[in-house]
Formats: structure tokens, sequence, C-alpha cells
């Protein structure tokens, strides 16, 4: 499909009038999960012609597109990528380790990526997977459950785990953060994921009750741990720097 995701990437560039920067797998094919009907989940940062950035007037810094097969894109204009970084925004950070990369502009990625790992906060991101993790404990408390959503509740307390434990941006591979567990667990886990990428996203499976206590104790054990992590070292002086060097390069 790559050939399709570089095509439509440069259609929204001369439709847009926009450069995208960079572009990852953000999705479960980039997690190492996929089921066979997995969307392309594609996102990208993008920058205008410098005069766009002159108006005084708002304007509109997301773009977002779905295809007949199954590629779903989402983007953002380089301010908002940096008002985002300013509040050390999970998702932002986890695009700069995707394993799946289609579009790479060298300068940009050199200036920005060791911006992103100095904003980088503890606790904002900690606290984006916590409430992820207790909204996909809920959901997954039946006898059977969607295996996408047991997935989700998986990555995401392990990523929380992760944050705790190791203090750095988490990996995007979910193989990386399963050394968090013990060998029966891992076990448990990858048996699962040979299921998953045999079984469509809507596949319910039978809860393994000993996985989920396992999750339910990581989860409410990682929030009690939780107090006093490390905010980002945001400084916006430095990072208005970096945007008009990246403008004008």
């Amino acid at each position: 499909m790559t050939p399709k995701i570089l095509e439509k990437l440069k259609e929204i560039e001369e439709r847009r009038g926009i450069e995208v920067l960079l572009a990852v797998e953000s999705g479960s094919r980039a997690w190492g999960f996929a089921s066979p009907d997995s969307d392309y989940d594609i996102r990208f940062i993008y920058r205008h012609e410098k005069d766009w950035y002159l108006s005084p007037w708002d304007k509109d810094e997301t773009v977002e597109f779905m295809t007949e097969d199954d590629l779903d894109g989402s983007g953002w204009d380089l301010r908002k990528t940096f008002h985002l970084l300013l509040k050390s925004n999970a998702a932002l950070l986890s695009w700069f380790y995707s394993p799946v990369v289609y579009v790479k502009n060298e300068r940009f990625y050199d200036l920005f990526k060791p911006l992103a790992d100095e904003c980088f906060s503890q606790a904002a991101v900690f606290y984006h997977y916590l409430s992820m993790s207790k909204k996909y404990l809920e959901a997954c408390r039946g006898d059977e459950v969607k295996l996408k959503s047991y997935f989700y509740l998986l990555r995401t307390a392990l990523t929380g785990k992760w944050v705790l434990e190791k203090g750095t941006v988490p990996p995007v591979l979910f193989s990386e953060l399963t050394v968090l567990t013990d060998d029966f667990t891992r076990e448990k886990i990858e048996n699962l994921v040979a299921l998953k990428a045999t079984k469509g996203e809507s596949y319910y499976h039978p809860n393994d009750r000993e996985l989920f206590g396992f999750l339910e104790s990581m989860i409410k054990d990682s929030e009690e741990k939780a107090k006093g992590l490390n905010g980002g070292n945001t400084d916006k002086n430095k990072m208005e720097r970096i945007f008009k060097e990246i403008l004008i390069y």
C-alpha cells in the first residue's frame, strides 16, 4: 500500500498547497498487532508557505482524509504541532518513534526530534495513557471481549508502566513493551498477537481472567506510584527559534 499512500499524500500537498514534513503509520500496523482488515492510520506533519503564517486570522490547521481502500489520514500544521508539543502531546511524540515511515524530511526531523525529546513530560504522557487504559479496562470486563479492545488495553497499560519505570518516550512497537511482563504473561500475549493476525476487527474472544487481573492490578499499581512524575523541559524561546528555522530552510 505504500505507493498508494505516497500518491495520496502528494495529492493532498498539491490540492492544499502544503509540504508534508513527516508521515508515519500510527495504528495497529505500527504497533505490531494488525488484523487482516485493519485500516492504515497515516499521521503527518506539514507546513505552508511562509506568508500563510503572517495572517492575523485563525485558519484550519488540520487535514483529514478517508479513502475507500482503508487509508485513514490525519495531519497537523506546523504551528498546531508546536502548540501540541508544548503540552507534551502523547500521540505527537509517538510519531517520531513509529517503525513505519512514509515521508521524512531529514532537515525537519533533525531540528524537531531533539526538541520533542526535551519537551517530553512523564506526567502528561503517563496520565494520557492511564485515562485510556481505564476506559479500555471497563470495556473488557465481560466474559467475551472484542480482541481489538483487549489489545488497546494491553498497549495503554504497558505504555503507562514504561513511562513510570523507564522515564522515556515509550516505544511504539508493542513487542518492546512486553519486556515489562514476566515470561508466562508474555507467552499469553504472544499467543493473542498470533490469533489477532488471523481475525477481523470485530472478533470477540473469551476473556482471560488471569491476564485481565494482571492488567487491572498493573493499572492500579502504576497510578499509585505516579505521584511526583516530572514535567517536560519546555523553553518557548528555543521552540520559537526552531519553528522559524523550519519555516525558512
